[in-house]
């Protein structure tokens, strides 16, 4: 799944912490570590929030786009 790849690039590029992640969009360690897996995608509104917290578009966490912002 793209958005699991390229969330993981994101995270490891930005150097926060699951647990830093989790708090700023209010969802749980274990909700960041599905989406880190591929076992789960965020809603729109958590998406909005990852994007707006880790500086990144939505259209390349999707897989839509091959730019970064």
């Amino acid at each position: 799944m793209k958005f699991a790849e390229r969330f993981n690039e994101i995270l490891e590029t930005c150097g926060k912490k699951q647990t830093e992640v989790a708090a700023a969009v209010n969802v749980s360690k274990q909700c960041i570590s599905d989406y880190k897996k591929g076992k789960s995608v965020p809603s729109v509104e958590t998406l909005f929030l990852l994007c707006r917290f880790l500086d990144v578009s939505s259209d390349y966490l999707l897989g839509l786009s091959d730019e970064y912002r």
